[in-house]
């Protein structure tokens, strides 16, 4: 497999955008990164997996999966080596990585909208709630 291949299957996902992170590319979805291409020309991929992922990745097929080194490898980033790889391998693990955003998105989404007291739908402001106050 390819950059190219790379990047096609990550845009073939739901809600995959893909974008310049250091100048490097990058697929996010939700607004959230889950895979970049910031180690191509060492002839990787990148993906942000969970340590236990990343750690069945890796034991199931090591000579295609490895830590990144240094404390982002510790948090579950992991290498796919790209030219290794198949077209199912590459699917796959991408897929892992967009389902553990898009899980981790809703989560975020959950906690950040709390309902109000009593139950019911959450408030939402109206113009003059938002109006400012002069000095008293």
């Amino acid at each position: 497999m390819t950059a190219a291949d790379f990047r096609r299957i990550a845009l073939s996902m739901e809600g995959v955008e893909e974008y310049s992170h250091a100048g490097l590319p990058a697929f996010r979805v939700g607004g959230r990164k889950f895979a970049s291409l910031a180690s191509q020309a060492e002839g990787y991929g990148n993906l942000m997996l969970t340590v236990e992922q990343q750690a069945a990745f890796v034991e199931e097929v090591p000579q295609i999966f490895l830590p990144i080194p240094g404390g982002w490898g510790k948090m579950g980033h992991t290498h796919i080596h790209l030219a290794k790889a198949n077209e199912d391998i590459l699917t796959g693990a991408l897929r892992t990585a967009w389902k553990l955003r898009t899980e981790m998105n809703a989560k975020t989404r959950a906690k950040r909208r709390p309902l109000p007291r009593g139950g019911g739908a959450p408030h939402v402001a109206t113009s003059t709630a938002k109006k400012k106050r002069g000095k008293r």
